[in-house]
C-alpha cells in the first residue's frame, strides 16, 4: 500500500508574503459606543460577519438616500409599501438596524417593554438604526425632553433633530420682531396709520409660526402601517415623508412621487392653519378698529374693517404655497443637508447659523405677504 504525504503550508506574518490583505479576510468584531461603526451583526442563534458600515448621527448621507430612491422611482411610491419594495438591500438594512438597536438597549440596561409602543414596533421591524436609539437615550436624561417625548409628534421630530425645540423657540421668539420690522419696511410713514392691519399680520404670524416649524420638520417616522383595508390615497400619503427634502434613514427610502406628496400634504395642512389663524387675526383687527372708533369719534371711518373671508382664504393660499416651500427648503435642505453635516460637532455655531437663516426667512416671508396682499387687493397701498 502506497504512503500518501500531506503538507500544510501556514503563511507567516512576513511583509514579502504573496498573500495580500485583500485576499486574506479576517473576520472581527468592532463596536463603537456611539454606533460609529459596526463590523458584525448578531442574531438570536448565530453570529454573522459583514463589511464595515459607517453610520451617520441619525440620517444616512445623501448617497444612500439617492440609491434607495432610485430603487423606488419605478412607480411604487403610491402603493402604500414601506419604501423598500422588498429589495435585498432593504432587508439587510433592517436586520442590521434591529441588531444595533437591541445591542444598545442591552448595553444601557433599558428594557424593550419600557419604551413607547410605536418605538418598540419600529425597533422590532428594523425601521430605525441604532443611532436613533442613542439619541433617544440621550434625550431621556433631560426632564423637559422626557416629558415632550411622551407626545408622538414631538418624539418623531426630536429623534430626527435634537435642536428642534430650539428652532421652535427661535421662530416664535423672533416672529413678532421680524414681521413688525418687515411691515415697517414696506409701509414706512404709513406704518402707524395702518397699525390695525399691522396688528392683524403679526397676530396671524404668531399663530402660524409654531405650525410652520412643526409641520415641515424632518422626522423619524414611527407611524404604524395602515390597515390593509385602507384606500390607496390614504396609504400613499401615510408613507410620504414629513419634509419633502429630508434624508431617509437607513432601512427607509422615499420615491420622488412621495416627496411631491409631502409638499401637497403639508400644503393642505398649512392652508387650514393659515385660514384659521387669519380668521382670528382679522377678527382681532376689526375689534381694534371698532374700539378705536368708539373711543375717538374723529377716527371713525378713517380705517376700513378688514374683509374676513377674502383675507383668510388669501392667507391660507400664501401659507400653502410660499411658506410651505420656504420652510421645507430651510429645514430639509439648508439645515439638514448643509449646516448639520458641517457643524454637527459645534452645536453653538449650528444654533447660531439656524437662527440667522430662520430670521432671514421670516423677514422675507413678511415682505412677500405684504406684496401678495396688495397684489390681490386685500390690502391697499397709500
Amino acid at each position: 500500500m502506497a504512503m500518501t504525504s500531506c503538507f500544510f503550508t501556514v503563511p507567516t506574518p512576513n511583509t514579502s508574503s504573496s498573500i495580500s490583505e485583500s485576499n486574506l479576510q479576517r473576520p472581527h468584531l468592532a463596536f463603537s459606543p456611539r454606533l460609529s461603526s459596526f463590523s458584525s451583526s448578531f442574531t438570536a442563534k448565530s453570529i454573522s460577519f459583514h463589511r464595515r458600515v459607517t453610520i451617520s448621527p441619525v440620517f444616512s448621507k445623501g448617497g444612500s438616500d439617492n440609491n434607495n430612491n432610485n430603487n423606488n422611482n419605478g412607480g411604487d411610491g403610491g402603493d402604500g409599501g414601506d419604501g423598500n419594495n422588498g429589495d435585498g438591500d432593504g432587508g439587510e438594512d433592517r436586520d442590521r438596524n434591529r441588531s444595533e438597536a437591541m445591542m444598545l438597549l442591552a448595553e444601557s440596561g433599558t428594557e424593550l417593554e419600557s419604551l413607547p409602543k410605536d418605538l418598540v414596533a419600529a425597533i422590532e421591524s428594523g425601521r430605525i438604526p441604532g443611532s436613533v436609539i442613542t439619541r433617544f437615550l440621550e434625550l431621556q436624561r433631560s426632564a423637559v425632553m422626557r416629558w415632550l417625548m411622551q407626545f408622538g409628534g414631538f418624539r418623531e421630530r426630536l429623534l430626527a433633530d435634537d435642536l428642534f425645540l430650539a428652532k421652535l423657540a427661535m421662530e416664535c421668539g423672533v416672529g413678532v420682531f421680524t414681521k413688525t420690522a418687515a411691515e415697517y419696511e414696506r409701509r414706512r410713514e404709513n406704518f402707524f396709520n395702518e397699525l390695525e392691519v399691522v396688528c392683524a399680520d403679526v397676530v396671524m404670524a404668531i399663530i402660524a409660526d409654531f405650525m410652520l416649524v412643526y409641520l415641515p420638520a424632518p422626522t423619524v417616522s414611527l407611524k404604524p402601517p395602515l390597515a390593509l383595508t385602507a384606500g390607496g390615497i390614504s396609504k400613499f400619503f401615510h408613507n410620504c415623508p414629513d419634509n419633502a427634502f429630508q434624508i431617509a434613514i437607513s432601512g427607509t427610502s422615499y420615491s420622488l412621487l412621495q416627496r411631491f406628496g409631502a409638499i401637497a400634504r403639508n400644503g393642505a395642512k398649512l392652508f387650514a392653519v393659515g385660514t384659521t389663524s387669519s380668521l382670528v387675526g382679522t377678527a382681532v383687527t376689526n375689534a381694534f378698529i371698532k374700539a378705536k372708533g368708539a373711543v375717538d369719534k374723529t377716527s371713525e371711518g378713517e380705517v376700513e374693517t378688514v374683509p374676513i373671508v377674502s383675507t383668510s382664504v388669501a392667507y391660507g393660499v400664501y401659507m400653502a404655497v410660499s411658506a410651505n416651500l420656504r420652510y421645507q427648503v430651510v429645514a430639509g435642505v439648508i439645515e439638514q443637508r448643509f449646516l448639520e453635516p458641517m457643524l454637527h460637532q459645534h452645536k453653538l455655531a449650528l444654533s447660531a447659523m439656524c437662527f440667522a437663516v430662520r430670521t432671514g426667512n421670516t423677514f422675507l416671508g413678511s415682505l412677500l405677504w405684504v406684496d401678495y396682499a396688495r397684489l390681490i387687493g386685500i390690502q391697499k397701498s397709500h
